[in-house]
C-alpha cells in the first residue's frame, strides 16, 4: 500500500491567535509538508486545485514541479485534476512535462472540483458537469497514447492530426484515479478505462462509500480489468494526533469548528462517529484506519488530510512525526492476510515492467 498526505491549500485563520498566514506563507508550507513527508517515509504528495479563496493552488503543475526537484522518491499527486473546466490538451501537455522532470513520480486524480462557481470562470455551464467529465477524459486517454489525433466533440473545437507534446515518460501515460464523493458516474467512467477510483471518504459515513467502491469494483470487473478484487482502490481521511486522546481532541476543537470545509456544523463528537474523522492517539489512528479493510476491502492508497482549518506549520510537522510512527504499523498489519491477488498500488516502475512484459 501507499500512505500520505493530501492538502486542500486552504488559507484559514488560526482560531486560537486570530493569525491568518499570507499566500506566500501558505504555499512556502505546502512544499515544506511535502519535503517532510519524505523525511517521515511516506510515499504519496498530494495537492488540490482551486481558484478560489480561501484555497492558493491554483496551478498544481507548478508545484508539484518544484517539490520534484526537492525530493527524491516521493510521488507527486494532484488530490483534485479539474477534468471539467480545464483544457484536456493542456493537462495532457503539462503532466506530460511533470512527469519527465520527476522521472515518473506523477499521477492524478480527476475530478469536478467542490465549487460551483469555477465552471463559468472558466467558460463552462456547472449543468454539464458530468458530460464534461466524461468528454475531457475520452479525449485526455487518446492524447496520451496515440501521437496523431483526430477528434470532435461538444465541448471543444475540433482537433486534426494533433500530436500532444512532449509524449508521456517511456511511452506510458500517468497513472489516473478518478476520485469522487458522491457520483456513481465517475467510479463508471474509472471502471470502464481500468483506472483507479479514490473515494475521499472525510465527509460522509461509510455505508455510502461502500455503494460507490463496490459499484466502481463490479464494474471494473464487467469491463474485463480482472477480478473485482483486483480494481485499484484509494481512500481519503483526515487526522489529528496527540499522545493522548483527549488532549487531541481538546487541541483540535476549535479549529475543527470553525473549518472552512465543515465548521460550524455537527459537534466534533458527532463527526467522528459518522465519518472516518480520527482526532485521538496513534493507537486510535490505527485501529480506526485498520477498519477501512473490513467496509472496502483491501485497497491501494491511503491519503491523510492533516493541514486543513488554520493549522499552523508546526503543529502540521508534528502530525507528519507521528504519521512516521504510525505508518510502518500500518504497512505491516495491512499486510496480514492480504491476498497474492491484490495488485500492489501503481507505480511508473511498476507498470512500465508490465507493460514491457506484456509486449515481449
Amino acid at each position: 500500500m501507499q500512505f500520505g498526505v493530501f492538502t486542500v491549500g486552504d488559507v484559514t485563520p488560526d482560531p486560537t491567535t486570530g493569525r491568518t498566514p499570507t499566500e506566500h506563507e501558505r504555499i512556502k508550507a505546502m512544499v515544506a509538508i511535502a519535503q517532510k513527508a519524505e523525511e517521515v517515509g511516506l510515499d504519496v504528495f498530494a495537492t488540490g486545485e482551486h481558484h478560489n479563496p480561501p484555497f492558493v493552488p491554483s496551478s498544481p503543475t507548478t508545484m508539484l514541479g518544484y517539490v520534484a526537484a526537492r525530493t527524491e522518491r516521493l510521488i507527486l499527486s494532484t488530490a483534485t485534476t479539474l477534468i471539467t473546466t480545464n483544457d484536456p490538451v493542456k493537462i495532457a501537455e503539462d503532466y506530460a512535462m511533470l512527469q519527465h522532470l520527476a522521472d515518473g513520480r506523477v499521477d492524478l486524480m480527476m475530478g469536478r472540483g467542490n465549487t460551483g462557481p469555477v465552471y463559468p470562470w472558466f467558460g463552462k455551464d456547472i449543468r454539464d458537469g458530468i458530460l464534461l467529465a466524461i468528454e475531457n477524459y475520452a479525449l485526455l486517454h487518446r492524447l496520451w497514447r496515440e501521437d496523431v489525433v483526430d477528434w470532435e466533440g461538444r465541448f471543444r473545437t475540433p482537433l486534426q492530426g494533433f500530436t500532444s507534446t512532449p509524449r508521456p515518460l517511456d511511452g506510458l501515460p500517468p497513472f489516473v484515479w478518478h476520485g469522487s464523493i458522491r457520483s456513481p458516474e465517475i467510479a463508471e467512467q474509472a471502471a470502464y478505462y481500468g483506472d483507479g477510483f479514490f473515494a475521499n471518504n472525510i465527509f460522509w459515513p461509510k455505508e455510502h462509500f461502500q455503494r460507490l467502491i463496490d459499484l466502481y469494483r463490479d464494474r471494473f470487473e464487467h469491463y474485463g480489468h480482472g477480478t473485482r478484487e483486483q480494481a485499484i482502490v484509494g481512500l481519503g481521511g483526515h487526522v489529528f494526533v496527540r499522545r493522548n486522546s483527549q488532549d487531541a481532541i481538546r487541541e483540535f476543537r476549535p479549529y475543527f469548528d470553525n473549518a472552512p470545509v465543515y465548521g460550524h456544523g455537527p459537534s466534533l463528537e458527532d463527526f467522528m462517529a459518522e465519518t472516518p474523522l480520527t482526532v485521538g492517539s496513534p493507537q486510535q489512528v490505527i485501529e480506526r484506519t485498520l477498519r477501512f479493510r473490513e467496509y472496502f476491502g483491501d485497497y491501494q492508497r491511503q491519503l491523510f488530510l492533516i493541514d486543513h482549518a488554520g493549522l499552523p506549520l508546526k503543529t502540521v510537522m508534528e502530525q507528519l512525526d507521528f504519521l512516521g510512527e504510525i505508518v510502518p504499523v500500518l504497512r505491516k498489519e495491512f499486510a496480514i492476510g492480504r491476498p497474492a491477488s491484490v495488485p500492489d498500488a501503481p507505480t511508473h516502475q511498476s507498470r512500465l515492467a508490465r507493460l514491457k512484459e506484456v509486449t515481449a
